[in-house]
């Protein structure tokens, strides 16, 4: 009798995972990404980058259709509709993370969206099904990810969800689609070769297409398997298949449905308070409290008196960036959270904005920072700290550490402050009505009987405001 295969054990689990394997706590985890995800999607809508991929992706007509994210004159193809919508979720790098490192929810819930008003109205998707769907969309990345060591660490090669997300959107849609096991099995070799970008193009107007591409390559790989593409059946066994995206590659077939436990179930995701890499929490954190040394009352954070600001985080390259130039530079910098939140006491949105990061104090105090990584601080966002020390002119020295900040997975968002961000996100371009109305339904998705109701919101944008006139 042949051996199964890790492939064919990926593709059972798609085909075979019903609404009743949902927990409680996987259900209630989900559904609390799911409303993080749609917000900081309706807010990189405003964004250069998200405007860009729009317009390229006008160009394409067909007969189907679904929404763009607060953009209702704006209807786009399923597979360029979750694209932009993708890249709209990761144009701020305001979006989920977890570990071993990715952004789960970017990859997913678009393709979702985007299919559940393209498809026939009947039967109706509910929103236990759509649940469903996102949730094997979100296991797959995360058993993927457990086959390789080099994983677990923040990424030095390959862009993570533009790997395991492309699979990650395929096993979605196969799910939300219906595919038999064998056209699951093909779908997720087709991902494969629609899979990957290198970590080069982080902290550019490029990284956010790479969630936006796991989006359309994971969803349209699904389409081209249910019209019978094949690939290999054991993409996900081989070195020379998913193996060649991570060194130390050790595959192994997934247990069976009933003794499967979902990754979400043992680990919550990470949410973000701020528009930058989450490594940077950790400094914005350690800065914080930093602060409250060097600033009393509401008098500015006296400069001239700083020698010199000693930040102890992990050796990763891509964030460090002493001057940035660009906000997509300034959200990957150590440097530059560091000094905003000393300078300003709170990192908001408007933070990365090319005036905030052109500001004379600002250059000043970047020019006192200097980096240090001590050899048990890892580049692993489970274990990872930051240290900080400031010295002053008079010989004085403070020091301060983060050793978890509020909004990772160990210390996560209450429900009040993920549900304020969503508010905050999206205010500015959905109605109050729609806003609050997204709010409740996410809050009973498990209730919805048709979850093409969300997307129906996703369009009732506010109404222009008109400029008032000085008198």
């Amino acid at each position: 009798m042949m051996l199964q295969s890790v492939t064919e054990s990926f593709a059972k689990v798609i085909h075979g995972l019903k609404v009743g394997h949902l927990t409680d706590r996987v259900i209630q985890r989900s559904k609390r990404m799911v409303l993080d995800a749609l917000g900081v999607g309706l807010l990189g809508t405003s964004t250069e980058v998200f405007h860009k991929t729009s317009g390229y992706s006008k160009i394409y007509s067909s007969n189907v259709s679904s929404t763009v994210w607060g953009q209702p004159e704006l209807r786009l193809p399923p597979t360029y509709a979750a694209f932009v919508n993708g890249v709209a979720i990761h144009s701020m790098d305001f979006d989920d993370t977890w570990h071993p490192a990715t952004h789960p929810s970017g990859a997913v819930l678009p393709v979702l969206m985007a299919l559940s008003e393209a498809l026939p109205p009947s039967p109706k998707y509910s929103g236990l099904d759509l649940l469903l769907a996102f949730n094997v969309g979100i296991e797959v990345q995360g058993r993927l990810l457990r086959f390789s060591k080099e994983a677990y660490d923040i990424p030095k090669r390959f862009h993570p969800p533009s790997v395991v997300g492309t699979l990650g959107s395929a096993a979605a849609a196969s799910k939300f689609l219906g595919l038999s096991v064998t056209e699951c099995q093909e779908a997720l070799a087709i991902a494969v070769s629609h899979a990957g970008a290198p970590m080069a193009n982080a902290a550019t107007q490029t990284k956010p297409l790479h969630v936006g591409n796991a989006a359309r390559h994971g969803l349209e790989a699904a389409f081209l398997a249910m019209l019978g593409l094949q690939g290999n059946k054991r993409v996900l066994d081989l070195e020379t298949g998913f193996g060649a995206f991570y060194t130390n590659y050790s595959p192994k077939v997934l247990p069976d449905l009933d003794s499967h436990t979902w990754l979400l179930e043992k680990q919550d995701v990470a949410f973000k308070r701020f528009p930058a890499h989450l490594a940077t929490h950790w400094v914005a954190d350690t800065a914080a409290s930093m602060r409250r040394h060097l600033v009393t009352d509401k008098s500015p954070l006296p400069i001239d008196r700083i020698e010199r600001i000693v930040l102890r985080i992990p050796d990763v390259q891509y964030v460090n960036r002493p001057f940035p130039k660009s906000e997509h530079e300034a959200r990957h910098s150590f440097q530059y959270v560091a000094c905003a939140m000393l300078l300003d006491g709170v990192i908001t949105v408007p933070a990365f904005h090319k005036r905030q990061i052109n500001r004379p104090q600002v250059r000043e105090l970047l020019g006192k920072v200097e980096l240090e990584h001590p050899r048990d601080n890892l580049p692993n966002f489970n274990t990872l700290y930051c240290e900080m020390s400031v010295a002053l002119k008079d010989g004085s020295i403070f020091t301060e550490r983060s050793d978890t900040f509020y909004g990772h997975w160990r210390k996560p968002l209450s429900q009040k402050d993920l549900q304020e961000k969503f508010r905050t996100n999206s205010c500015r371009t959905l109605s109050c009505h729609a806003v609050e109305r997204l709010i409740e339904i996410v809050e009973n998705l498990e209730d919805l009987e048709d979850c093409s109701v969300l997307t129906t919101l996703l369009k009732e944008t506010s109404p222009p405001k008109i400029a008032s006139k000085s008198i």
